[in-house]
């Protein structure tokens, strides 16, 4: 949590490269789909707003995001189309487009080197959505997310030990019919500061759906996945002029993947504060 009352910026770029084989079958905009890879680019820019640092007795904060980018879809087969009866040897899209706003609400304390964290997250779906299109950055529906997050921070020795985990529950696609179930997820993180400027890490994560797929858009059945990953992470912390800045790359690899693709991702954050309501300098080692 930014440490006082303020407006802050951050912008997370994230990359993915994964693929499935030609056994396996996937639904994407109406279509199903076989032998799919998927390259996605997206910039994830994101207003963080501190009204108040004794809500509750903790600090409350607001952050809205708009998400801009998209997907390389190639497949190696798309058996059938939103009205059906479409039968290709390969199809591919790709689409560079507005994604859906996101809009978050969380309020976080601390005690000690312990901090905690809890809040919800909305994805509002009036995104740049294309019916029957393979690449489709919005997702078209509501859903909404809540999550818990915990730090444990010795300053003396540079030892943070990071989690979080999260319930989402999804909306229906009208354009689509089709719902992909509600899921639970869950990050965790252990790094080494090993200065105010440096610190790195062993991150991961792990995705499970529990809840099937419904609607007539879900032609494959409850279709539950399960994901987990392992990766690193690299801290840098610095200043432009007066301003702090932190800047954060995690990298994580797709250990094992049911009805998911399997591949690799990566985040490029860069935060800062745009305005303060005190004249105290921001800490170059707060966690942002």
């Amino acid at each position: 949590m930014p440490p006082v009352e303020g407006v802050f910026f951050q912008n997370d770029l994230f990359y993915y490269d994964g693929s499935a084989g030609r056994g396996r079958q996937f639904t994407i905009g109406g279509n199903v789909v076989a032998k799919l890879d998927a390259r996605v680019i997206v910039d994830f820019p994101t207003l963080v707003w501190v009204p108040s640092t004794s809500f509750l007795g903790g600090t409350l904060a607001v952050s809205a995001s708009l998400p801009f980018g998209g997907p390389q879809i190639d497949a190696g087969a798309r058996l059938t189309g939103p009205g059906g009866g479409v039968i290709e040897r390969s199809a591919s899209d790709t689409a560079t487009r507005f994604g859906d706003p996101y809009l978050s609400s969380f309020v976080g304390w601390q005690t000690g080197n312990f901090h905690w964290q809890t809040g919800a997250s909305l994805n509002v779906p009036v995104g740049d959505y294309h019916k029957g299109a393979l690449a489709n950055l919005a997702f078209n529906k509501w859903a909404g997310d809540f999550f818990a997050a915990a730090t444990w921070l010795d300053p003396a020795i540079g030892l943070d030990v990071s989690g979080k985990v999260g319930f989402t529950v999804n909306g229906r696609n009208p354009s689509t019919d089709y719902n992909p179930g509600n899921d639970f997820h869950a990050e965790w993180a252990v790094e080494q500061h090993f200065s105010k400027a440096f610190s790195a890490g062993v991150v991961g994560y792990y995705y499970k759906q529990v809840s099937g797929d419904t609607g007539s858009g879900a032609v494959l059945g409850s279709f539950k996945g399960e994901t987990v990953a392992l990766g690193g992470t690299v801290g840098f912390n610095f200043e432009l002029g007066k301003l702090p800045v932190a800047s954060r790359l995690k990298v994580y690899r797709e250990l094992d993947a049911t009805r998911r693709l399997k591949g690799t991702a990566a985040f490029f954050t860069l935060s800062a504060p745009l305005y303060v309501s005190q004249s105290a300098a921001i800490p170059l080692t707060t966690k942002q």
